[in-house]
């Protein structure tokens, strides 16, 4: 009876000893979130560049509806120059349009950014003319082709526009603007822009 209630003893103490140092040790630490992905990093890396391929200047050709959505289907005819400029290593860009003919001149800024959290770019155009911002239109590049959406108004009334970007060659790039008085039921074209590049880049 001595030797088992020994042994009893002996067990209890080890079972003791095992919880006080349960108790006492240190909680494992959770671990570290994981960083982003590197496949996320390279996609937000690459899409910034989206626009890289445009750094330089372009002979411009424009054929432009004279009044968009007014039934009014008289088209006008003008040439001249874009030139675009890299801004923060590609992260934003400056392209200059500024084309003639014989209704008159026109000449212009669109500011273009990437938006990382989105990954997406917002474009922003002003006219020399005005001085002022139209509404930025928002949107990407999917295999090669670039799709941009935004509301606008015209003549105090709203509108969607869409804004496509397709290049037939690395030197060829077409650009079209297209708007909707019915959110986006019907779309009429009002501006087709060809582009030839003329330098592959130009001084910052």
């Amino acid at each position: 009876m001595i030797a088992i209630s020994a042994l009893r003893i002996g067990l209890l103490a080890i079972g003791l000893a095992v919880l006080f140092d349960a108790q006492a040790a240190p909680a494992t630490p959770a671990p570290a979130p994981a960083p982003a992905s590197e496949a996320s990093a390279a996609a937000t890396a690459e899409g910034q560049h989206d626009f890289d391929w445009e750094i330089g200047a372009w002979k411009t050709r424009v054929t432009r509806l004279q009044s968009p959505l007014s039934g009014n289907e008289v088209w006008l005819e003008l040439e001249g120059t874009t030139v675009v400029r890299r801004v923060f290593d590609g992260r934003a860009n400056l392209a200059e349009l500024d084309i003639a003919g014989p209704s008159g001149r026109i000449q212009g800024i669109s500011l273009r950014l990437y938006e990382p959290q989105a990954r997406q770019w917002s474009i922003h155009y002003a006219s020399l003319r005005s001085g002022t911002l139209t509404a930025p239109i928002s949107g990407g590049f999917k295999n090669g082709r670039g799709e941009f959406f935004g509301r606008d108004t015209l003549d105090g009334r709203p509108i969607l526009v869409r804004f496509v970007i397709e290049c037939a060659t690395r030197d060829v790039c077409r650009f079209e603007q297209a708007f909707s008085a019915d959110d986006g039921k019907r779309w009429e074209l009002n501006w087709i822009a060809t582009d030839t590049r003329i330098a592959d880049s130009t001084s910052d």
